[in-house]
């Protein structure tokens, strides 16, 4: 289901109304029928793929859970590395089998021997990324006792699920977003509202900005040999509109219809096209992405810590592993 399509304009005020008027007087029924709408919200696009989503949220659970009860560091790294090996191996799966089925067949045409291995054309899962990075971000702050392990299912299964940012980020910690669903909410008029502003300035840059750009930019792209170079530098300032209306459109629908719940999201994109380096602009640019990978890859490699070469080196691994997790089938 697309922020952008009548699908969504008809189950967001639905599911709007009976969260504030029908599970309002129970904090379990509250978070219990966010689990219900996000699955049902996910089941749209493929049923089949909630089992995914259900069993990553069941590891990481039971693992964390677990984590806080061993007390011997041999144990504790044994269940994060189940934790790590079940979510990144899923998720190099579904990303990566007919990539590399492919490339094999394509490897041998080189000497002229037809390969007769199919692929099983794997689908990926929509939003596979996002909820891998935030379950094992739940985990490894668990082994770093940075945060507790909560002991209800359900406020897991609902961050984990939370619909506005599943498919599209932003990518929430658990130590920002799931203490949110052990609250008590109180419907905020002003906050409400000025969700419903981000909802509009979102759909303005996805539909207004992103996809009129697009046109454009598919015309020219489609056949740049038959285009000038003025035309094919217009194409590639278009095309910088165009993704940043997309991905920061989205980010500012799923940070306002979160609040419409009595959510806050952090901040996504911050006006990346006004940064004065490319270092800020990485600060800037889908910055729930960019501070995991710093917080959970390029510092624990070190950091800027060292010499010159092992600084280059670290930065060289969160750039290809960020490509890798960038690509899409």
């Amino acid at each position: 289901m697309l922020f952008n399509s009548i699908d969504f304009a008809i189950f967001l005020p639905l599911v709007f109304i009976l969260y504030w008027f029908v599970t309002n007087r129970s904090l379990t029924l509250q978070n219990l029928f966010i689990l219900s709408a996000s699955y049902l919200f996910y089941a749209w696009w493929d049923y089949r793929f909630l089992a995914l989503i259900a069993l990553s949220t069941l590891v990481d659970f039971i693992v964390a859970n677990q984590l806080n009860k061993q007390k011997t560091q041999t144990k504790r790294k044994g269940l994060l590395l189940v934790s790590l090996i079940f979510n990144l191996g899923m998720l190099a799966f579904f990303k990566y089998f007919n990539f590399f089925i492919e490339s094999w067949v394509e490897a041998w045409q080189v000497f002229d021997i037809n390969m007769q291995t199919s692929s099983l054309k794997i689908i990926l899962p929509v939003g596979i990324s996002f909820y891998t990075f935030q379950t094992l971000s739940y985990t490894i702050d668990v082994y770093r006792k940075k945060i507790e392990p909560t002991n209800s299912f359900i406020q897991f299964a609902a961050f984990v699920s939370f619909f506005p940012q599943l498919v599209a980020g932003p990518i929430e910690r658990a130590s920002q977003l799931l203490p949110q669903f052990s609250k008590k909410r109180v419907f905020n008029y002003d906050f409400a509202l000025s969700g419903f502003y981000l909802i509009i300035w979102g759909l303005f840059k996805k539909v207004v900005v992103a996809d009129n750009c697009a046109f454009f930019v598919n015309q020219i792209f489609d056949g740049a040999v038959g285009h000038s170079s003025m035309e094919l530098f217009l194409g590639a300032i278009l095309f910088g509109f165009q993704i940043y209306g997309d991905f920061s459109g989205y980010s500012d629908i799923a940070i306002g219809v979160a609040r419409l719940f009595g959510f806050s999201l952090m901040t996504n994109f911050s006006f990346p096209y006004f940064s004065r380096d490319i270092a800020e602009f990485w600060r800037r640019w889908h910055i729930s992405l960019s501070t995991w990978f710093r917080d959970y890859l390029y510092i624990p490699l070190g950091g800027s810590r060292g010499n010159t070469v092992f600084r280059v080196r670290n930065v060289f691994i969160v750039f290809l592993v960020s490509g890798f997790g960038h690509r899409t089938n």
